[in-house]
């Protein structure tokens, strides 16, 4: 199992749309939310993904073309 830590920016349209959800049952991907602020016009998140690197891959990459911004984080910033 690999763990990857990532910040997510959400567009408006995505903020109500169960894409980490769908990323997790199809990827075999398990979130961890460790941060979340979410208002009418953005959302953003910090997850920490957990599974097969592979996995990992595909549902970042997965997250991206459905319009969400990722962008890995370096370190725990949630102490």
């Amino acid at each position: 199992m690999a763990k990857r830590l990532v910040h997510l920016i959400f567009p408006q349209k995505l903020i109500k749309e169960p894409v980490i959800f769908t990323m997790a049952r199809k990827f075999e991907v398990i979130p961890n939310v460790r941060r979340a602020k979410v208002t009418e016009t953005v959302g953003e998140m910090v997850l920490e993904l957990d599974g097969a690197e592979a996995a990992l891959e595909k549902g970042v990459a997965y997250l991206t073309q459905q319009g969400v911004k990722v962008e890995p984080i370096v370190g725990d910033i949630v102490e």
